[in-house]
């Protein structure tokens, strides 16, 4: 059982870690199917469904409708500004998950070619997040840290809790951080 996460600025950078620990399962994965062994595209899918429900609607939820709205009250400009890049990388993060989505569709109907496509996906997004993470671990959070009140800090708190609660669902968070153990135990049993 999981302790749950608290939902401040540290409670991000522990949703980070959970991520990190599932780009290395992810890894795994990828170079078990490049040294040409046998991977069940359901374990693939099961990345998908992770990535989409706790590190996309979770995570990047909570920082693009909490988080980065109350840095930019603060004058800094999304466009050019440090939330910017964050959503652009968001962005190019749900690009590489749908052509991710896209090549477990294929390699399900036996192409060849798919192999390569969920690899070069793989890598991709893996890089992508580990260039990522300590953007807003070692910049983003800081600064928010330092500028926000400590009524705004509680504010944060409260949003965050109504982004698990309607944009997730109720106890999904537990549920996600359950599921990414039995993915990491299914990759390690192959």
């Amino acid at each position: 059982m999981h302790e749950p996460l608290s939902s401040t600025l540290e409670g991000l950078k522990e949703e980070h870690r959970v991520i990190e620990r599932t780009l290395k399962i992810l890894e795994t994965t990828y170079k078990r199917l490049e040294e040409g062994e046998s991977v069940p595209v359901e374990v693939f899918e099961k990345f998908i469904y992770f990535i989409k429900n706790f590190v996309d609607l979770c995570h990047h939820g909570k920082e693009e409708k909490v988080l980065f709205p109350l840095i930019e009250k603060y004058g800094f400009p999304r466009e050019g500004g440090p939330t910017g890049v964050m959503l652009l990388e968001h962005e190019q993060g749900r690009t590489l998950v749908k052509a991710l989505a896209e090549a477990v569709e294929r390699y399900k109907r036996g192409e060849e070619a798919a192999k390569r496509s969920l690899i070069e996906c793989s890598q991709a997004y893996i890089l992508l997040l580990t260039q990522h993470i300590p953007k807003e671990d070692e910049i983003l959070y800081p600064l928010a840290d330092r500028i926000f009140s400590a009524d705004e800090k509680k504010s944060l708190l409260k949003g965050f809790r109504e982004v698990e609660e309607y944009s997730v669902g109720p106890g999904k968070h537990e549920e996600l951080l359950n599921y990414i153990d039995e993915l990491e135990r299914e990759v390690n049993k192959f």
